[in-house]
This record gives structure tokens, sequence and C-alpha cells, in this order.
């Protein structure tokens, strides 16, 4: 059995890629999606697709009817989604996949630090499971294939 794990959370630095290559080395049959990791491109696929537009609030409307319509299409196609949350970056989009996902009932798995457990209480009720480290969250899903 193979499934697919829809990677939500900031797309500043690897934090990705060390997921995939943890699932990896523990041989998990998963196939791993996500939102555009390229800031760059994910803030400018309005005015690629569309052309340029007169402002940046157009810009930016632009760019978020593309991006959401790809969360949506590949959150819809994952088995599981797993939502970082971390320290730094502001976790609006996270916040919003893992709504989506759950909205959608999809096993969800939340990955917060232990300081962001009461800002994130209600949302780590209704994931399935939530735990600090993206290691927890790699031992949650190689428990699916135990």
């Amino acid at each position: 059995m193979k499934i697919t794990v829809y990677l939500a959370g900031h797309i500043h630095g690897n934090w990705r890629d060390e997921f995939i290559d943890n699932a990896k080395a523990k041989n998990l049959p998963i196939e791993f999606v996500g939102p555009q990791p390229n800031h760059d491109l994910s803030d400018g696929i309005g005015e690629k697709v569309l052309g340029d537009q007169p402002a940046k609030r157009y810009k930016d409307d632009a760019a978020s009817d593309i991006n959401n319509f790809r969360t949506q299409v590949l959150l819809q196609k994952a088995d599981v989604v797993i939502a970082l949350f971390g320290e730094k970056f502001k976790q609006w989009n996270t916040a919003m996949d893992a709504s989506m996902a759950i909205t959608l009932q999809k096993p969800t798995i939340i990955i917060r630090p232990e300081s962001l457990i009461h800002p994130l209480k209600e949302l780590s009720n209704k994931a399935n499971v939530t735990v600090e480290t993206p290691e927890q969250a790699i031992d949650v899903l190689d428990y699916l294939f135990l």
C-alpha cells in the first residue's frame, strides 16, 4: 500500500526535505505533495499565468486563486495531511490547510511546539493526532505500515 501525504506548513527552510528524507530512511511507501515550495513562484504565479496586474492587491489575488486551486486539488487527493506549525513564521496558510483537511475529513496530524499548545488548542482537538516534532509524525505514519 502506498499513501499520499500533503505537507502543509511554511515554505521557508528545508523542513519538508528533511521530513521526506527521514520517511525514506524508514522505507515508508509515501508520495509527498504540498504547497509550491518556491516562494517567488508562489507569489508570482498569478502574473505568470494572467500577465501583469495593475496593483499588488490584484497580483496577490491572482496568485492566491491559483495557489488555492493547487491546494484544493492536492489536499483532496491526499490520504493524510500533516500540518507543521513553528515558532518563526506566521501560520495563516498552515491553519487554513489544516482546517480544510479536517473539513474534508482527511486524517490530520498537527506538529506544533509546546509553546503553541494554547493558541492551537481547538485545531489540535479537531485533528486526529497532535505531536511536537516531525520525527513523532513520521513514527505515526510508520505505525500505519506495521
